[in-house]
């Protein structure tokens, strides 16, 4: 399989954020609102990817959904008459507010019809690219990286050793079955100020005494163009979705060199009502305006549960 490295020499153009799905952890909430639009204290997900893929570099944010929720294209217009409504009032910090997301990056949709799986999301992105882009970053939206900035240490790797980066994040082993793991090899390559190690294959979700490591898949890729010829070509598994996961595998398979950055962070699953809430207590203790406040209110809430627990 081919690979050229002039890409990302050129920096990263194009971030797909597959955003199709339907939300169900989140129901009743999620009937009319799309889980990207849910907001970590005021600021909602997908324009916290948007701000990172805009630190980034890139020029385009090619947002795939569904073709039910278009709501989350029209966060990222003007909104003029909003703008001048809170002008005209003199609230000057709340106009920034609303038309930041337009500034950030140009978004473009891109529509799945159908949930066919992550590697058929990714796919469907394909047309939005450019001839001369040989690289592509994939952002989950469920998925805060922090701190930011891992993306471009995956740039500098790709640049060095050429294929498709990842992130990864070191997990306890009894963790591991709740992720695709990689199964890794030592580099004699020193980069400063962070670990990166060649992978030699992934298993999902195994059971912890058969996982190849700890190191488990997060929700960043920078992927070589190679990938879409890759998701051409494997054979879709359960309930007839693509993975994307299968597709990084089979380029392992021929040879096309794929390392992980191993992030020395914390990750926030906006997913699932369990990682969104201390998403919101985590970005909320550490706002400006609302940390102190929330930062007492905590600490009564948690003594009034100690109390009501005991």
């Amino acid at each position: 399989m081919q690979n050229s490295n002039d890409g990302a020499l050129r920096g990263v153009k194009t971030v797909v954020v597959p955003a199709a799905g339907m939300g169900t952890r989140f129901l009743p909430a999620t009937k009319t609102v799309p889980k990207e639009l849910l907001p970590v204290v005021d600021t909602p997900g997908i324009e916290l990817i948007a701000e990172e893929a805009a630190q980034l570099g890139a020029e385009q944010l090619v947002i795939v959904t569904a073709p039910e929720k278009q709501e989350i294209m029209r966060h990222f217009g003007t909104f003029e008459q909003l703008c001048e409504t809170l002008s005209a009032r003199g609230k000057t910090e709340q106009v920034e507010k609303v038309s930041r997301a337009a500034g950030l990056i140009e978004a473009v949709a891109v529509e799945q019809e159908q949930p066919l799986g992550l590697g058929h999301a990714v796919g469907c992105a394909e047309s939005a690219l450019g001839d001369g882009e040989d690289v592509v970053a994939v952002m989950l939206p469920d998925d805060l990286v922090l701190p930011a900035g891992v993306m471009k240490k995956m740039v500098q790797v790709r640049e060095r050793l050429g294929g498709s980066v990842l992130c990864a994040f070191n997990v306890t082993r009894e963790e591991v079955f709740n992720y695709g793991v990689f199964d890794v090899e030592e580099l004699d390559i020193d980069f400063d100020g962070f670990e990166v190690k060649r992978v030699r294959g992934m298993v999902e979700k195994p059971a912890p005494e058969e996982a190849p490591s700890t190191l488990v898949a997060t929700g960043r890729y920078l992927l070589d163009r190679g990938i879409f010829d890759a998701l051409r070509r494997i054979t879709p598994g359960k309930g007839g979705e693509l993975q994307l996961t299968d597709a990084i595998e089979l380029m392992i398979q021929e040879g096309h060199p794929v390392h992980v950055v191993v992030h020395e962070g914390k990750r926030h699953d906006l997913g699932n009502p369990g990682g969104y809430i201390p998403a919101n207590v985590d970005f909320g203790l550490r706002h400006p305006k609302y940390g102190p406040a929330l930062y007492t209110a905590l600490k009564q809430i948690m003594a009034d549960f100690e109390a009501e627990n005991r």
